[in-house]
């Protein structure tokens, strides 16, 4: 937007344009016209709209008022237009399609729930942006939120087929991997809400829902899915490998899990599926059966170099062996200390039955509990002896001791790991089989940032199984935004270095681009909206994002 000052009439006049290239030609639009003011005040209106400074001791000096956040959402819905992600929602011009987009921009922006993301409505342009209010207009929390968040679960299958058309090529790396999310709050009618093992941030004594994302070779998501809070892992994955084959379309893929995912049993099921190829890992149990059964040996595993053999159980699969000499370390320095915790919890149970008589159930129940909590029972040999009666009644004493040589058997492996893949050898040489399994970090990485750098995904406070997984798919589409940024913005934190007091962050970003204010503002008598201009650092990270902030 700019200011024309037109000399040629009686009196001097100002025409508020925008100017903009269209099929080649530059083409003008005229917003409407500035009278009453003298020559010097329009040229004062002028550079107010040029972005230069006036005195601030001046009687015509810019004045400002209710000023509500502007860059970082502005900055945001040029990247998810750049993106097409209106058209990947549906119809850009429908008014779910443009609620829906502003859900998702707001909940990087903000986080928060919906109502609050309603509630900032007077703080923030983004209703406005987005095409769904007027200035100073509340939006309806039922029919801009809820309706627009019901209608996304409907258009979630079509989405998500778009993402995968875009972002998924046949035969190429699929990832997948599982997380929870903990609830709080009543469920009773849930069919999704309820209680299963926790992963690493669950929390025990919550219901849960189970979560399933699927991304491409470099981390972008194109699909998720919320299960029952007690489906176990490995069930999930015959139904997400039929969902890319046939929902997506992609007949050859490379499936990649962990060694919970794709179990034998799972391998067993889908291994002769045409065109699909899987890349895992074997368990702990899986690589000391093979040592036992003089498969391979402890040495063969090396950290400077990959060595490959054939899976004895499984001839068209090939097993790498690697070591990371950091896993060893901490693995040895874990198994160490939950070993002293379980020594002292033992200790002190055997201890307690030589001062107290107890039954047999009893101190079987609290050994189990130790045993459960530290994950050291197959190192652990624990039995019960008769000892004389206490006061009248039999006694029992519990004896107990760790099993050394078990516990050495198992040090032989720290750090080892084995990947198992049945991609065949040209396709996919060693090094190349391993990086695609350790590619599984990015869905790891994933999950961090839907359930922690600026999305959070939880709190959770929808109450319906639809709404709830509606709201994990918004979060996705979310990241799916914020995965774009990052791609864009490496370079711009590379050239920061790797330091501690780095310049640049991730976190810091959206924060900077928010500080980009659009206020009602007086100059010289007339009003009209004002925009901050970046500043050099503001600059630099939208010219990275390659976005233009709208007027």
């Amino acid at each position: 937007m700019h200011l024309e000052i037109q000399t040629h009439r009686k009196n001097p006049s100002g025409i508020l344009r925008s100017s903009f290239r269209k099929d080649g030609k530059v083409v003008h639009k005229s917003f409407g016209r500035v009278t009453g003011l003298s020559l010097d005040q329009l040229k004062i209106v002028q550079a107010a709209f040029r972005g230069q400074a006036v005195p601030v001791d001046s009687p015509q000096a810019l004045s400002t008022s209710h000023s509500r956040e502007f860059g970082a959402c502005a900055a945001l819905l040029a990247l998810a237009n750049d993106l097409d992600l209106p058209r990947i929602l549906g119809k850009p011009d429908d008014a779910n399609t443009r609620c829906l987009l502003a859900m998702i921009i707001g909940k990087l922006v903000y986080s928060g729930s919906k109502l609050s993301l309603v509630n900032l409505f007077n703080d923030t342009c983004l209703w406005e942006l987005c095409g769904v209010t007027a200035r100073g207009e509340r939006p309806d929390v039922d029919l801009c939120c809820y309706q627009p968040l019901d209608d996304l679960l409907q258009r979630q299958s079509a989405i998500q087929k778009k993402l995968a058309r875009r972002h998924l090529q046949n035969g190429a790396l699929v990832l997948y991997d599982i997380t929870s999310i903990y609830l709080e709050g009543e469920y009773s009618e849930s069919e999704i809400v309820a209680f299963g093992y926790p992963k690493a941030d669950g929390k025990r004594g919550c219901p849960q829902v189970v979560i399933g994302l699927i991304c491409n070779a470099e981390g972008c998501p194109v699909g998720i899915e919320v299960f029952a809070g007690n489906t176990k892992d490995e069930t999930t994955v015959p139904e997400k490998i039929a969902q890319i084959r046939e929902d997506f379309g992609i007949q050859e893929i490379i499936f990649v899990g962990d060694r919970g995912m794709i179990t034998q049993a799972n391998y067993d099921k889908v291994k002769d599926t045409k065109g699909l190829c899987t890349i895992t890992a074997l368990t702990h149990p899986q690589i000391l059966k093979l040592i036992d059964e003089k498969h391979i040996e402890p040495e063969l595993f090396d950290e400077t170099k990959i060595v490959e053999i054939i899976d004895p159980g499984e001839s068209r699969r090939r097993l790498c062996l690697c070591r990371n000499p950091q896993t060893e370390l901490k693995e040895a320095s874990t198994r160490q200390a939950l070993l002293e915790q379980t020594r002292k919890a033992l200790d002190k149970i055997a201890l307690g039955t030589t001062r107290k008589s107890a039954s047999a159930e009893q101190v079987g129940e609290r050994v189990g509990k130790v045993l459960n909590r530290y994950k050291m029972g197959k190192f652990v040999d624990w039995n019960l002896i008769d000892i004389e009666v206490v006061k009248g009644k039999p006694a029992k004493s519990m004896e107990w001791a760790f099993d050394q040589a078990a516990i050495e058997r198992e040090s032989l492996i720290d750090g080892c790991y084995i990947v198992a893949s049945d991609v065949s050898q040209e396709r996919l040489d060693s090094e190349q089989t391993v990086a695609a399994y350790k590619s599984l970090t990015r869905v790891e990485q994933a999950f961090r940032n839907l359930k922690t750098v600026q999305i959070d995904l939880r709190p959770v406070y929808h109450h319906r199984d639809g709404r709830i997984k509606a709201h994990v798919f918004l979060c996705m589409l979310s990241y799916y935004i914020q995965w774009h940024m990052k791609q864009r913005l490496e370079a711009l934190f590379a050239s920061d270095g790797t330091h501690e007091n780095r310049r640049w962050t991730f976190e810091g970003v959206l924060p900077r681009l928010s500080s980009l204010r659009k206020s009602r503002a007086t100059m010289a008598g007339v009003e009209f909206d004002h925009i901050d201009t970046p500043d050099a650092e503001q600059s630099e990270i939208l010219r990275h994002l390659g976005v233009r902030l709208a007027k």
